[in-house]
């Protein structure tokens, strides 16, 4: 990307609109700032964009070759280009064929895979596997990361179709995560699948095997229970899990983008293959969608450039992401992965200096738990946070049709809120209502001042479902890849998790005592110190 568009577009951001002028001036802003794919509509109007800024981000796009990279992608180019890797995740919820460019291996082997987790499934569901005191009631999920952080948000996400074996997930390596999960459940009715694609992973094998102990004091053969999300059949075949109950993944799926393959067993053991399969109907539509659309109403591409314009135009270094969905509560945590361990970068494909900030800090709860929390500070802190609000047009609990009603008021109250603000004549006409009057009144009515033009976009879809919790999934995806790419970073490598397992592989020795601490600063050794103390 040229840095002088950066430049540009820095400048352009210096002097922002105020967004209920622009609504003033084009009574068709709503419809014109919004994008739409089948019944999920993408509204970004009560931004500060405006159309010449919208112009000048998509020559951005253009500039950065957003559609060559994009196909490059799915036709199995090896884009990754620290690791010499191509990403094809996409691939895995490919149920149409091979794309052009694909090896037809590569695609038959992902469908032989889906075809064994199908039968694998369909036993533990329906009884065909037990375990030693009877059918599958529990499954554990072991992993981290992208092990983890997808299939238990969608696990939760689905709950409305869950009609299998209860789900629970362990990722802390802390012995609470483990105790906690396993207390209550039954080991001889209990599947752990163990999801670590090395099967070396420090915590996920710390967890495994003592989860194999458990169940070894009541189960005979706790192997047998056991299942593995793996590449590495050797290790999985130490520890005694037999090959039919192990799936592997191509390097080519990196582990934030991986719960469309093995690592969404979890998921398809909780709602099933059929349901599991319209996961990937989701998904594969919202593909179908950024590879086709115009880029001005592709909503995946416009997703991404009111990021980089809050982001690196605006200077705003913090995005909060605000479902009004309870069960999409783990959403935030999901996508503080998929997006600052994607795009937390401060190198350039090239090598060079990042020119820009790069990602920012995601963060968020679901709504109306927020308000009550930090909305605060997104109404009248001295910051000023972007906001990405969700909302579903229906909920899944009839019975509770007035709580979704007041759910999407909120909802649409709070962006609203934040544009338009409350001005100090009006804060003034509160307080006289109230009776109060000369330095009081000036007083009470500053701190009921909202300054208001702050931005934030909805996203709204008819009901959280498999297949829209695969669209919704897969517009972030593309979303990071976009935003990435016009970067110019690897947005499909992590070296910045890596220096940090290497030294707690270096101090664990050194807090069991067999090696000394020299080589260690100062506070590291004082902290050893103190904890072995």
């Amino acid at each position: 990307m040229d840095y002088a568009m950066w430049e540009e577009l820095r400048r352009i951001a210096a002097t922002p609109p105020k967004i209920t002028d622009l609504f003033e001036k084009d009574a068709g802003r709503a419809e014109g700032f919004s994008t739409r794919l089948g019944d999920m509509l993408f509204d970004y109007s009560k931004t500060q964009i405006t159309d010449s800024t919208r112009d000048f981000l998509l020559s951005m796009a253009e500039a950065a070759d957003v559609t060559g990279k994009r196909d490059a992608m799915f036709s199995g180019a090896r884009i990754n280009e620290t690791e010499d890797r191509a990403v094809l995740h996409t691939l895995l919820r490919n149920l149409e064929g091979a794309p052009d460019g694909v090896d037809a291996n590569e695609y038959a082997q992902v469908q032989r895979i889906r075809a064994d987790m199908t039968g694998f499934v369909t036993a533990v569901r329906d009884g065909g596997f037990t375990g030693q005191g009877g059918a599958i009631t529990d499954v554990i999920n072991i992993g981290i990361g992208g092990s983890d952080l997808g299939p238990a948000m969608a696990v939760l996400a689905l709950a409305p179709f869950h009609d299998g074996p209860r789900v629970h997930f362990v990722s802390n390596v802390d012995g609470a995560d483990l105790a906690d999960t396993l207390n209550g459940l039954n080991p001889e009715t209990t599947l752990v699948i163990v999801a670590s694609k090395t099967f070396t992973t420090i915590e996920t094998m710390t967890n495994a095997r003592s989860a194999f102990d458990w169940m070894k004091a009541r189960v005979a053969d706790p192997a047998a229970q056991f299942a593995a999300v793996s590449t590495a059949e050797d290790k999985t075949g130490a520890f005694g899990i037999a090959p039919e109950r192990v799936f592997g993944f191509e390097d080519w799926v990196g582990g934030r983008y991986s719960m469309w393959g093995p690592i969404g067993l979890s998921l398809m053991i909780a709602i099933g293959p059929d349901e599991f399969t319209r996961f990937l109907d989701g998904g594969f539509a919202m593909d179908r969608h950024f590879q086709t659309a115009p880029l001005a109403q592709n909503m995946p591409v416009m997703l991404a450039l009111v990021g980089i314009w809050h982001n690196q135009g605006c200077g705003h270094a913090t995005r909060a992401v605000l479902p009004y969905d309870n069960r999409l509560s783990r959403l935030p945590a999901y996508l503080q992965q998929l997006e600052m361990e994607s795009n937390g970068k401060s190198v350039a494909m090239d090598g060079s200096n990042l020119p820009v900030q790069s990602g920012p800090v995601v963060w968020g709860e679901p709504g109306t738990n927020g308000q009550h929390a930090f909305y605060q500070l997104i109404h009248q802190g001295t910051r000023t946070i972007p906001c990405e609000f969700m909302v579903a047009k229906a909920g899944h609990e009839p019975a509770f049709a007035h709580h979704h009603a007041l759910l999407v008021a909120n909802c649409l109250a709070q962006s609203e809120a934040l544009m338009v603000g409350r001005s100090v004549d009006d804060a003034r006409a509160l307080m006289a209502a109230k009776g109060l009057e000369g330095a009081e009144l000036e007083r009470q009515a500053r701190h009921r001042v909202f300054a208001g033009n702050r931005p934030s976009t909805t996203l709204v879809y008819p009901q959280l479902t498999p297949f829209v919790l695969g669209q919704i999934i897969a517009l972030y995806e593309h979303r990071v890849f976009v935003e990435g790419v016009m970067l110019g970073i690897n947005s499909f490598d992590q070296w910045g998790v890596e220096l940090g397992k290497e030294l707690a592989n270096a101090l664990t020795p050194i807090l069991a005592g067999q090696e000394n601490d020299e080589s260690k600063d100062p506070s590291t050794r004082m902290l050893l110190a103190y904890l072995r103390g």
